[in-house]
């Protein structure tokens, strides 16, 4: 594998840079382990220093050299020494000799393995340390014995000290990324990123061992990995050197450790001596972790753990897994994930035998969204004789890991275990949801309802109800999903899970109606009550995203979807393979990324979503129509309309209810080909269906999209008495008082300023959406008065084309039609004369470098400030800042 792109670090690169070019002039050491990145910080920051002002020296210190004295400078300096010259003499001499070869420039020596010179280099290092025009920089690793005088740098205050860190996730992704040459989707960069612990040469290793296999997949250009890992030898090298020759004692606690960590202490010497323990700490195998009141044990390295599992042979690994379920059992399950824990050895070392509690651990495993365990751990207790309860749980778990024909096969092979009402309700609404949603059968919806009217238990009749109202509001029979929601929530009989799932549909509704209050109040009550429907239905959690997504997203509210993005069901569902729930939240995160301006990350996060939902039923559509959306906003037309194309592909019949955010999506992808006619047509279209179906949430974008195609004062929605029409901003004006939030006024002070032909209210609008964070409305809105200013030759456009010019700089790759109308494009070599004038450079200076004659710029110049309207240079920079990127890169 070839040596990978510098990313991250940018911190402590500055530092670097400031400790050898500030006015201190005062170096730096960088401590850390063992491929944690600090022998590329150095050579990265040494290397951008400039030669002529610099003469900079690398030294890589080695056991090899520091038996040698001077071994270390072996490579800077002269290979005769003086004879006769007494130590300090000879210390005295090399100074001399660097002096002599850095020609007046400033020294910098760059040390990396500082802990292993020798110590008549260390002393020469120290003592140039202390030279007026001598910078000192370098590495040491964690742990090492390091040379008195190299330790005095710091302690005398002649250069800093810092503890070089694990990577960041940002910077792990980053490094994923160089490495594979792409991006690498945010589930699979955790698991990557928890095993290395954030060390690059280790993260390195992993990806070379995953390379090549079929674990590793590149989808819509995102690379996934499954998590499943053969560790490559040079892999395993690396750790065996690190872990080293165990004694017999020190190997049993960490055997122990990598099968059942976290481990209790008190749980784990009541199995191995203390003292085992002690030296285990000691050498760096394990740590200690506080948890509430009680000390873990766990591995020092996630890696360590693989290779001990690994090379642990199959018996003693099944007696460790079973000895470690002995030692829990006998002390008593004292934390709820105790049996969860418990079932798993049991599971793994052969001796599972109560299928009661495997079942019970996999409610578990599902409720924290594991997918993969509670699959394992519900299949293993359908083996195990656990009849109805395992199966309708290995069913609803087979559903949500993409394998409804699977689900429904388990479901059909108990058919006839159904019993009392009760269970026949849960069997009912099992097979329901498997092939409502699973397979896309729409008769799944009169089916249930009919079979439901045969119970007369009330408790089973809430149940099949609340399923069957949220499928008739999924395909779009709203009044009656309303009725049957709010009887279960009437009917005292009804469990907690059948209200709050009939909660959600009403959440959801409210949503979509423009209630956003109602929809908050309903979500939150939902999810008061977690405690009492997580074990029965921990799949309700998908509802409440929906809900609660869709409210945030009809309000504008970024900062909300970043809360949504990152709570503890994104991390559970990321770290357990829960990929509708992943698949979801990427889709909140490109969305709100588009708001922001930012396409490239809501590109990613777009792309990301359709590589994790290529197998599903249920929000494959709605990625895609996300990923249309986010390359319309970039301009690239050809990949929105063949995500719409998907999008229609994809998109499953038991999810219409999300058809106006696909229907918005197509409009953008016809807007960014170009046929803006096509997309004033399909807005006004779906203007009409969603005033029809009552979701006036919707409504409230879909008309302002409209007024972002120039359309604010066109006809909409049907015949008045008086035979006239309102207009796309009076209706929006309605709306504005009946729609929740924030935003739907903002929305019709924006329609009707843009009717108007105001700029001023524009602009003024401009700073509304700012004030929320959407800084792509408050660009067009600014574009908008911008347009209208340069149209009117008004004094006023050079202020607007600045605020313009501040909101694309917070933006990336914009190209709304908006915007491409408020910024006449230049041809390409007009485009690098403006560039050349606005950065001062003189009619001669740019003729020579554009081997063009001064007349030909001149005339160039003219068309320039004509075309931008601008009166000249002066005013030349502030409108080229406005100009979104010529050929995808921005003017700025």
């Amino acid at each position: 594998m070839a040596r990978w792109r510098f990313v991250g670090r940018t911190a402590e690169l500055d530092r670097l840079q400031v400790a050898v070019t500030g006015a201190e002039g005062r170096g730096i050491f960088f401590t850390g382990s063992a491929g944690i990145g600090k022998s590329r910080l150095l050579r990265q920051g040494v290397d951008a220093l400039p030669g002529d002002e610099y003469a900079v020296w690398w030294i890589a210190a080695s056991a090899t050299t520091a038996a040698m004295p001077f071994g270390g400078l072996v490579q800077v300096l002269p290979v005769e020494q003086p004879q006769g010259l007494s130590p300090a003499g000879i210390l005295r001499w090399a100074v001399e000799v660097l002096q002599q070869q850095a020609a007046g420039r400033r020294i910098v020596l760059a040390v990396d393995d500082a802990h292993l010179l020798d110590p008549p280099s260390a002393a020469l290092v120290h003592l140039l340390a202390r030279a007026e025009n001598a910078t000192v920089v370098g590495t040491l690793r964690d742990g090492e014995q390091i040379p008195l005088p190299i330790r005095a740098l710091w302690t005398d205050g002649l250069v800093e000290h810092a503890e070089l860190s694990p990577l960041t996730q940002t910077e792990t992704a980053g490094l994923l990324a160089a490495i594979l040459d792409g991006p690498v989707d945010g589930g699979s960069a955790d698991r990557l990123g928890r095993l290395s612990a954030g060390n690059p040469l280790l993260l390195r290793e992993l990806v070379h061992a995953v390379q090549g296999s079929e674990e590793l997949a590149e989808r819509y250009g995102i690379w996934t990995w499954t998590g499943r890992l053969e560790l490559a030898p040079s892999l395993t090298e690396l750790i065996d050197i690190r872990i080293g020759q165990l004694s017999p004692g020190v190997r049993a606690v960490v055997e122990l450790v990598a099968f059942g960590e976290p481990l209790g202490l008190r749980l784990l010497t009541k199995a191995v001596e203390q003292a085992d323990v002690e030296t285990a700490e000691e050498r760096g195998l394990v740590t200690m972790v506080k948890s509430d009141r009680r000390l873990d044990v766990r591995l020092a390295h996630p890696l360590y753990g693989e290779v001990v599992r690994r090379d642990c042979p199959v018996s003693r690994t099944r007696r460790l897994q079973a000895h470690l379920a002995e030692l829990l059992e006998g002390v008593g399950s004292r934390r709820r994930e105790d049996l969860l824990r418990v079932a798993v050895w049991r599971l793994d070392s052969g001796t599972a035998q109560d299928p009661s509690m495997l079942v019970a651990a996999a409610g578990q495993a599902f409720a924290r969204y594991d997918v993969p365990l509670a699959t394992r751990l519900a299949r293993a207790a359908l083996d195990a004789g656990g009849g109805f309860d395992a199966a309708e749980l290995l069913a609803t778990i087979l559903m949500f890991a993409d394998r409804p024909a699977e689900a429904l096969g388990v479901l059909d092979a108990v058919a006839t275990d159904t019993g009392d009402e009760a269970r026949l309700s849960r069997w009912l609404t099992a097979r329901g949801m498997v092939s409502y949603w699973g397979l896309s059968q729409e008769s799944t919806v009169t089916e249930i309802a009919r079979r439901g009217t045969e119970l007369t238990d009330l408790a089973a009749q809430a149940r099949i109800r609340a399923f069957e109202a949220i499928m008739r509001l999924h395909r779009l029979d709203a009044p009656a999903a309303l009725r049957l929601a709010q009887g279960v929530l009437d009917r005292p009989a009804a469990s907690v899970a059948a209200r709050e799932l009939a909660r959600c549909t009403i959440a959801h509704l409210h949503a979509v109606q423009g209630q956003l209050r109602r929809s908050a109040t309903a979500v939150d009550l939902v999810q008061a009550k977690a405690a009492g429907w997580r074990a029965d239905m921990p799949y309700l959690q998908l509802a409440v995203e929906l809900a609660r997504g869709t409210r945030l997203a009809l309000s504008g509210d970024l900062t909300g979807i970043d809360t949504l993005v990152a709570d503890e069901f994104a991390d559970l569902a990321d770290a357990g393979d829960f990929r509708l729930g992943t698949g979801y939240l990427a889709i909140l995160r490109a969305y709100a990324a588009r708001l922001r301006g930012r396409s490239d990350a809501a590109l990613q996060a777009a792309l990301g979503a359709c590589a994790v939902l290529a197998t599903s039923q249920v929000y494959a559509g709605l990625a895609q129509a996300e990923r249309a959306q986010a390359a319309a906003l970039r301009g690239d037309a050809r990949q929105a309309a063949e995500a719409m194309a998907e999008a229609d592909r994809l998109h499953a019949p038991s999810m219409a209810v999300l058809y106006p955010w696909l229907e918005q999506a197509r409009a953008a992808a016809l807007a960014a080909g170009g046929d803006l006619t096509g997309a004033v047509a399909q807005l006004h279209g779906l203007v009409d269906r969603l005033r029809a179906d009552g979701f006036a949430g919707h409504e409230t974008l879909a008309l302002h999209d409209l007024v972002r195609l120039g359309e604010a004062a066109a006809s909409t929605g049907p015949t008045c008495s008086d035979g006239s029409r309102r207009t796309v901003a009076q209706r929006l004006a309605e709306l504005s008082e009946q729609v929740d939030g924030e935003l739907p006024p903002l929305l019709a002070r924006h329609a009707r300023a843009a009717a108007d032909g105001s700029p001023a209210q524009l602009l003024a609008v401009a700073d509304g959406f700012t004030d929320l964070g959407l800084a792509l409305p408050a660009a067009e809105a600014a574009a908008g008065a911008v347009q209208l200013l340069r149209q009117r030759r008004s004094p006023e456009v050079t202020g607007a084309s600045e605020r313009l010019a501040v909101l694309l700089g917070c933006c990336d790759m914009v190209h709304t039609p908006t915007l491409r109308a408020a910024t006449p494009a230049l041809t390409g070599r007009e485009w690098q004369v403006a560039r050349l004038a606005a950065d001062g450079e003189t009619s001669r200076a740019i003729a020579e470098q554009l081997f063009l004659s001064a007349r030909t710029v001149e005339n160039h110049l003219q068309r320039i400030y004509s075309k931008l309207g601008v009166t000249g240079r002066a005013e030349l920079k502030a409108a080229l800042r406005s100009i979104p990127g010529h050929d995808g890169t921005s003017a700025n």
